[in-house]
């Protein structure tokens, strides 16, 4: 399941320091937020398992389109083990929202073998979607759980993607933690 979240987070410039004193813009990777009245944002894109896991978080600018994303995140999956036998590296269905929509992109999902469940634009919503894009926005709720992650006060992508990647290995620590009941 992959989506986006609509409102994202601006990297905030700290008063007296020196890039904000120099052009006031919000680092590497912001862009201007279409529903915060233009002010720079960037945005989450992640691709979860049924549960909700996290598996991958690609960190884009605000005014970047959902569709780009989507292969970049479907190629940066991890591979799962558990079974027995080789890991997996992709998954078997792919489920999206309109933003993820492109013909050029479910093709190349096909040729992967991966069916894509995605709304198509123009057209009425899927009966049921809400369920499934429930999963994301708990993906979004558990990422946003660390203030650190609500709003973007890293200028440095880098650092960025590093608090990301440590919310994404909590997340999945706790969830794969059994309680130990001896």
């Amino acid at each position: 399941m992959i989506g986006s979240h609509a409102a994202g987070h601006g990297a905030r410039a700290q008063q007296g320091t020196e890039a904000a004193d120099r052009d006031g813009s919000g680092g590497a990777d912001t862009g201007p937020s279409p529903v915060d009245r233009r002010k720079t944002g960037s945005r989450p894109h992640p691709i979860c398992d049924g549960l909700g896991t996290p598996l991958k978080v690609i960190t884009t600018a605000a005014n970047v389109n959902d569709v780009t994303q989507t292969l970049a995140l479907v190629d940066g999956i991890p591979p799962v083990a558990g079974r027995t036998g080789r890991p997996r590296h992709r998954p078997e269905a792919l489920l999206g929202d309109k933003g993820y929509d492109s013909k050029a992109h479910c093709d190349e999902l096909r040729r992967r073998r991966i069916l894509p469940a995605i709304s198509r634009k123009g057209s009425p919503n899927i009966k049921g979607m809400g369920k499934l894009r429930y999963v994301v926005e708990q993906t979004f709720a558990l990422l946003h759980h660390f203030k650190r992650l609500a709003v973007r006060w890293e200028r440095r992508t880098e650092l960025h993607d590093a608090f990301v990647s440590l919310a994404c290995c909590l997340i999945c620590w706790r969830r794969l933690r059994k309680p130990n009941y001896d």
